[in-house]
């Protein structure tokens, strides 16, 4: 069986595809040149007073960069619908676009709602009014998807993410598969790696580590930012310089060097990480007890069987997550029981938690100094005054007045601390630390590839560009984000 090329059978639209990125690139350099040394056309008045200017050199060379942008557009969208058509056919791009295909379905089917009922869905419909929000939001959809159905589901993998296959250390992608019997994929589509293990079937499974632990770390940090900053701001005094004081006490380290501190076997030994676990996600549940009961204080018929169901379901999740093996604790010197392993519905691997803690740790600080500020300001609105003036409870206000006035810088924050967040595990994979060797994260992946990317640079660039690319999606999806929540 002969290797796959990177476009098959489809390798006439190469030229095309290369001259439309060439011009597309000397646009935009023009566009930059011209910004600097062309003045604006002047403005004309018409008969009927109404102004006009004409399009002058700038605007001719804006179309030709949007008519340009929009023609490799079209070509990649070729490429994408012949490669899910034609599958291997279509070389490795087209391998991996068929391979990909229950991700685009789901993609499609999501764009599609939302524009549907987009004015419904409040800021995450007005995303869709941003070209730059959209295009965010889809490279964090695609990876999103990715993750779950390549890491949960098994849909996109080819091989085993773990398994080494005789012959195929260090091949080329599109190698085909030494010994493949009928029930096997017959390449490696991104080639093996130093291991002899598929680098495209170990990019998805990775996908799936990032995509976990990266959200649901932020959220976790937000939490407890969220529920010692508000009081910190909206009281002040002695509990707002003590909590202050804490947290830029955290600030003082450097990150990488915290990391590495939380981390270490040494440190993990003691259990200190299970410590810190154990009063970090408590913080959740001390959120939704008070933001439950302030919002039903008067309502005690709803408000008791709403608590008991809503923090019975918290307090299994909270004790699931810091148990590990019917212990929340178990080192040499100290056994703390957890949850059995009956009832210990979220299995949480220990290298995942200390890595898992770590985020949450680092990242609380932040926001806790983002949320205190914005709660300085917005105490002192009319609204506030005017729920003190109802009696409103303290709680009252600060979750239920002033939290949902400081969501768009807190949504824009979010997305951004995800990607800072996905860089940070990646850096600790590159490191070797927290995760385990064999982890198919794309830290690790990009650390084991280093080694010999002068000579094979497959297995370490895949996972780079997948960093990169999450990375920029966040960051495109926050400015989005963060234009259409200041025009509320």
């Amino acid at each position: 069986m002969e290797p796959l090329t990177w476009t098959g059978s489809l390798s006439a639209l190469n030229l095309f595809f290369t001259l439309a990125v060439c011009l597309f690139a000397i646009l935009v350099v023009v566009q930059i040149v011209t910004s600097l040394f062309v003045t604006d056309e002047p403005i004309r008045m018409q008969s009927d007073g109404t102004a006009s200017s004409s399009a002058g050199v700038s605007g001719l060379v804006g179309t030709g960069v949007k008519f340009s942008f929009i023609l490799v557009i079209g070509i990649v969208l070729i490429y994408l619908l012949a490669g899910i058509l034609m599958g291997p056919k279509a070389g490795i791009f087209g391998g991996m676009a068929q391979q990909l295909l229950p991700v685009w379905i789901a993609m499609i089917v999501i764009f599609a709602a939302s524009f549907k009922f987009k004015r419904k869905l409040g800021l995450y419909g007005k995303l869709f009014d941003s070209t730059v929000g959209m295009i965010g939001f889809g490279i964090v959809l695609f990876w999103v998807l990715a993750g779950v159905m390549g890491g949960v589901f098994d849909m996109l993998v080819t091989h085993n993410s773990l398994s080494q296959v005789s012959g195929m250390k260090n091949k080329l992608p599109g190698t085909p598969l030494r010994g493949a019997t009928d029930g096997d994929y017959q390449w490696f589509l991104l080639g093996g790696d130093n291991l002899a293990r598929d680098v495209f079937s170990r990019l998805f499974k990775g996908a799936w580590i990032v995509v976990l632990i990266a959200p649901m770390a932020t959220l976790f940090a937000f939490m407890v930012g969220i529920t010692l900053g508000l009081p910190a701001g909206y009281y002040g005094g002695r509990l707002d310089t003590i909590l202050s004081f804490l947290a830029n006490l955290i600030l003082a380290f450097p990150v990488i060097l915290l990391f590495y501190l939380l981390v270490t076997p040494e440190i993990v030994a003691t259990g200190i990480p299970n410590y810190m676990a154990a009063v970090l996600f408590v913080f959740p549940l001390i959120f939704f007890a008070i933001l439950l009961n302030s919002r039903f204080y008067t309502q005690p018929s709803v408000r008791t069987p709403l608590l008991i169901v809503v923090l019975g379901v918290l307090a299994w999740a909270y004790l699931s997550l810091i148990s590990n093996d019917g212990a929340i604790v178990a080192t040499k010197t100290y056994w703390i029981p957890g949850l059995p392993a009956v009832l210990d519905g979220i299995n949480m691997p220990p290298a995942i938690l200390v890595v898992f803690v770590s985020v949450v740790f680092v990242n609380s600080p932040t926001v806790f100094r983002i949320v205190r500020g914005l709660a300085l300001d917005i105490k002192t609105r009319d609204y506030v005054a005017a729920a003190q003036t109802r009696g409103e409870g303290p709680w009252y206000i600060m979750l239920w007045e002033i939290l949902p006035n400081a969501r768009g810088p807190l949504i824009v924050d979010f997305c951004l601390r995800i990607g800072y967040t996905t860089i940070l595990l990646g850096t600790l994979g590159f490191f070797g630390l927290g995760l385990e060797s064999e982890s198919p994260d794309w830290g690790t992946t990009i650390n084991a590839g280093r080694r010999l990317l002068a000579l094979y640079p497959h297995a370490a660039i895949a996972p780079a560009l997948s960093l990169l690319t999450l990375v920029l999606g966040l960051n495109l999806l926050a400015d989005g984000l963060r234009e259409e929540s200041l025009r509320d």
